[in-house]
C-alpha cells in the first residue's frame, strides 16, 4: 500500500480510516458517492472562463487574470496542484503585469468541487500570498465548505496513486 503523502499532516487515527478504505477498496467509491458530477472544463479556454466567472463574481477588485491552463508539466517542475504568476514587464514608460493561473492536469478528469477548489485556492493567492487566516478566509468566501474540499481532494490524490501508481506523484 502506498504511503499517504497527501494526509501526512493529519492524525494517526485519520490516516487510519483511509488506509481501512484503501484496504477495502471503498475510498473511490466514498468519492464517487459525494462527488458524482464531473465537470464540462475539458479545455483551457473553458478553464479560463471558469476562473473568471468565479474572480467577478467574487473578487471584482482583482487584478484581471490573462491566462488560466491546464498543464501537465506542473507536477513535474513545481510539485504543485496549481500555480500563480505576476510577470511585469516594462512597456514604454509603463509597468504591466500579467497574471497566469496553471492547474495540474490531473484536474481535467476530477469531480468539479475538487477542481473548484483548486481555482479557488489559486484567485486567493491574487490577494493572499501566505497561507494565514485571510487567506483561508478568502478561500471560505468563495467556497464555503473549502476545508472539505482539500481535505476531499487529497484523498482524490491518494486514490489516484492506488488505483494508478505509475503515475507520477503530484504536490508534496
Amino acid at each position: 500500500m502506498p504511503g499517504l503523502r497527501y494526509l501526512s499532516g493529519y492524525s494517526e487515527p485519520l490516516q487510519a480510516q483511509v488506509r481501512e478504505l484503501i484496504a477495502r477498496d471503498r475510498l473511490g467509491e466514498l468519492l464517487r458517492n459525494r462527488y458524482g458530477q464531473a465537470h464540462d472544463v475539458r479545455n483551457d479556454k473553458a478553464l479560463f472562463d471558469y476562473a473568471v466567472e468565479l474572480k467577478d463574481r467574487y473578487m471584482r477588485k482583482a487584478e484581471p487574470l490573462n491566462k488560466v491552463v491546464y498543464d501537465n508539466k506542473l507536477h513535474v517542475v513545481r510539485h504543485a496542484l496549481g500555480t500563480h504568476t505576476a510577470v511585469s514587464r516594462v512597456q514604454g514608460s509603463k509597468l504591466k503585469a500579467s497574471r497566469e493561473i496553471r492547474i495540474a492536469t490531473v484536474f481535467r478528469d476530477a469531480p468539479a468541487e475538487l477542481l473548484k477548489m483548486i481555482v479557488v485556492h489559486e484567485l486567493a493567492h491574487l490577494k493572499q500570498r501566505e497561507h494565514d487566516k485571510a487567506f483561508y478566509q478568502l478561500c471560505t468566501h468563495m467556497a464555503a465548505d473549502y476545508h472539505q474540499l482539500e481535505f476531499d481532494t487529497r484523498l482524490y490524490l491518494t486514490h489516484l496513486e492506488c488505483v494508478r501508481p505509475e503515475l507520477p506523484a503530484v504536490g508534496g
